[in-house]
């Protein structure tokens, strides 16, 4: 057989025939003298023929391009599939760009989890503060091991390190802990959060970031312990699995038409108890055929002079394959991707603690975008609408929901794009103590450039306003109506007679024929884990590429830009994503009127036990314990109307005007945090707690709030002070709007005290607010 090989195509059984075929446009004449190695053949040899002699002009010069990218591409795909295999190997594999030490190893609680705490160790020339809020990172464990957080520099983790907060990081290794549970995961992190505040005891309560899956894993931490957080902030975290749009977020319905997930606990047994992460990986990958299938890939092959080290470093994390126990991944499945439990209060810990959002006291800071179809706007803010009537109901709870939209992005650029990093995250890491402060409600942080003269200042390249909001705002971005709840309700409870069909009938049979050997076969044969291991050096056939790559990057000629050859191939390649891209169109429209056609049926419905004249989705009901203390705390608000002195008064001043916009301009906020500093002298949780209930008095009566400052602040040199106060703080933004305006006036004529003329003011480089010449305030207020 090796006889009949022609001459020109290599034997699979000498890999070294590869290289030499690789290597003809570099031997032959028309690759002579492309190379400053190259060399003509001896006389007495003869050449072989190069199949780009006969070429000239633009298509010589794209197909010799061509060829080149091919094989530098080919030896991209080497070095992909090699890191992946060293990356894995590891017991604790991560991408982090900053170095770090581990704290606390979950290994040695008392319920061991395959968690770990990390300190990052501020880069040299970064100076962190102990007295600052630490800044805690929860990586998400879906699939690829831990660091996306602090993959870049520009990063939720080198943000916090620029502004000198210390950051810690819980990250994981690849492998879980013998009969580890989801449950365990999370109360275990408990101790991980009490290490962080034993360790800063003048510093206020850690700002945790959970993304991702990490976002609910973390919020349920903060559950069992408000006492242990500050702000939080989840970022493209799915809270209320149900929530979607019609025409869009197609993998919600996944688990419907798969029958429920006694699929998940198909592959868990065939795993001997193990579940291979990449499947949920595959999940996320054929959302968007055109992108995984060709579009990632020939990007680098058009540009693999330029994007061959982002591809690697990208690939690196994207190829850090996970496994989960199979308990974990049935907890979530079950309770929460089909259960849909977690913002019902249906989810319990160990020791019977329900699982309640609303019993977080600290902010909540949900980063979401309009372009991510994992995880998108309706299910990461679906939970207020599941959990609150309106946002008086949210006030009523104490609680501060803040909300971050971007236009855009999709679900990886979230955790992964420097763009959000200088932008999203920077603002959230800056603004957090002021975050920490704001008055109960529902806020969307809206971010936008600053003024040029601030940034030449030395001030924050952006300019963030607090703007209040209503749940008809959060139900404008998507909503399930009574009949995709009722569809949903008929999965679940289609899901639960399947799983138990499933246990009973053939998991006996599954785990009996389920050996170690077959597991790994699974494992090895996992089709995403071949799409590296098959380009690996571990292939034989992959021998030659290195040295092969090697002698074209030394002869590389790139085609001209204005090749018409290299606009053909992109016509192609447009012509291919467009091919894709209306199959992935057709296929998630047959999916959504398939599973509507299916689950919305009231026959199935009915056949299923669901009551069609009862609502599916209630709001979980406020215990008597906490009724009884909230109409306390109310009784209590309306009896403090004209109690408290100076800095009660000024609280209550600058609420009662920087409300009349509906909106907290950060430069408003900062300058408020000037005068607690300067004037007040009050610590941050003093400070909290008095905006609160100054916030109430002027929710139950405002007027009477207004009318009763006087007996505040009895002194006319004192009101004149306060009353300067408030307009420094109301005017740092600028020039005062006409409501605020009005209000001033109110205010002043309720003090008995000549209004001040409206303030002209800079932005120092600290964004502070400083009264310019012609406007003279007191000390205190500047």
């Amino acid at each position: 057989m090796a006889g009949l090989t022609p001459p020109l195509l290599p034997s699979l059984a000498d890999p070294e025939s590869w290289r030499a075929l690789w290597s003809l446009p570099f031997k032959t004449p028309f690759g002579a003298g492309l190379s400053p190695a190259a060399s003509p053949a001896p006389a007495d040899q003869t050449a072989a023929p190069s199949p780009f002699a006969t070429m000239g002009g633009p298509l010589g010069e794209y197909m010799l391009d061509a060829w080149q990218r091919s094989v530098l591409f080919l030896d991209l795909l080497r070095q992909r599939g090699n890191e992946q295999a060293e990356i894995t190997a590891r017991p604790m594999a991560t991408v982090l760009s900053f170095d770090h030490e581990v704290l606390v190893s979950g290994r040695s609680l008392p319920r061991p989890i395959n968690y770990a705490l990390s300190r990052i160790i501020p880069p040299a020339g970064v100076e962190v503060d102990p007295r600052k809020r630490p800044v805690v990172v929860v990586d998400p464990r879906a699939g690829q091991g831990p660091g996306i957080g602090g993959f870049k520099t520009q990063s939720e983790i080198g943000e916090a390190l620029t502004h000198g907060h210390p950051v810690y990081f819980i990250g994981f290794s690849a492998q879980p802990e013998p009969g580890q549970t989801f449950l365990d995961v999370v109360e275990g992190q408990v101790s991980f959060f009490e290490r962080i505040v034993a360790m800063h005891p003048d510093a206020p309560r850690p700002f945790a970031i959970g993304n991702c899956q990490a976002g609910y894993q973390t919020l349920m931490v903060a559950m069992l312990r408000p006492d242990l957080f500050g702000p939080c902030m989840v970022a493209g975290s799915p809270m209320s699995y149900w929530q979607g749009e019609h025409g869009k977020n197609p993998m919600r319905y996944s688990g419907g038409l798969l029958g429920g997930s006694w699929l998940t606990a198909l592959v868990s047994d065939l795993g001997k108890g193990k579940f291979d992460g990449t499947w949920l990986i595959l999940n996320f990958d054929s959302l968007n055929p055109a992108n995984w299938l060709w579009g990632k890939q020939y990007d680098v092959y058009a540009g693999i002079d330029t994007e061959g080290e982002r591809y690697l470093g990208f690939e690196k994390w994207w190829g850090d394959f996970i496994t989960l126990n199979g308990d974990e991944i049935q907890f979530l499945v079950d309770e929460m991707f089909i259960g849909d439990k977690l913002t019902r209060n249906q989810i319990r810990a160990s020791n019977g603690t329900v699982f309640d959002l609303r019993d977080i006291t600290s902010p909540l800071i949900v980063f979401t975008s309009k372009g991510d179809n994992i995880s998108p706007p309706p299910q990461t803010l679906g939970w207020v609408l599941d959990l609150y009537k309106d946002v008086d109901d949210i006030r009523a709870e104490g609680r501060t929901i803040v909300y971050c939209m971007n236009q855009k992005v999709g679900h990886l650029a979230i955790f992964v794009s420097a763009k959000v990093g200088a932008k999203e995250d920077e603002e959230m890491v800056r603004l957090m103590d002021l975050i920490d402060c704001l008055p109960p409600g529902l806020y969307e942080l809206v971010i936008s450039p600053a003024p040029e003269a601030q940034v030449k200042a030395g001030g924050p390249a952006w300019h963030s306003r607090f703007e209040m909001r209503s749940l008809d705002d959060l139900r404008a971005l998507g909503r399930n109506s009574v009949e995709d709840d009722r569809a949903f309700a008929a999965v679940r409870r289609m899901s639960e007679i399947n799983h138990s069909l499933y246990r009973t009938f053939l998991q006996p049979w599954v785990r009996a024929v389920a050996t170690p050997q077959l597991a790994e076969l699974m494992f090895t044969a996992n089709p995403l884990r071949l799409s590296y291991t098959l380009f690996a050096d571990t292939n034989p056939f992959m021998k030659g590429v290195a040295k092969a790559a090697a002698e074209v990057a030394k002869a590389r000629r790139p085609a001209a830009a204005d090749n018409p050859f290299l606009a053909a191939q992109k016509a192609v390649s447009d012509q291919i994503i467009a091919g894709l891209d209306a199959f992935r169109d057709l296929r998630d429209r047959m999916v959504e009127q398939s599973f509507f056609a299916i689950y919305g049926s009231p026959v199935l419905q009915g056949a299923l036990g669901l009551n069609l004249d009862q609502p599916v989705r209630e709001l979980p009901a406020v215990s008597p314990q906490k009724r009884a203390f909230r109409e306390k705390k109310i009784a209590e608000f309306h009896g403090r109307v004209a109690e408290g002195g100076f800095n009660a008064a000024l609280v209550r001043s600058v609420l009662f005007v920087v409300a009349a916009e509906r909106a907290l301009d950060e430069r408003s906020a900062h300058a408020l945090n000037e005068v607690r500093q300067r004037l007040m002298q009050l610590p941050i949780d003093a400070f909290k707690a008095l905006v609160r209930e100054q916030f109430y008095v002027l929710l139950l009566e405002r007027e009477g709030a207004i009318a009763a400052l006087p007996r505040m602040v009895p002194e006319d040199g004192t009101r004149r002070e306060l009353l300067d106060a408030v307009a420094a703080v109301a005017g740092a933004a600028g020039s005062l709007p006409p409501a605020e305006r009005q209000r001033m006036e109110a205010l002043a004529a309720a003090l008995e005290v000549a209004a001040p003329k409206p303030p002209v003011l800079t932005l120092a480089a600290d964004n502070t607010a400083a009264p310019e010449a012609g406007w003279q305030a007191s000390p205190a207020s500047a």
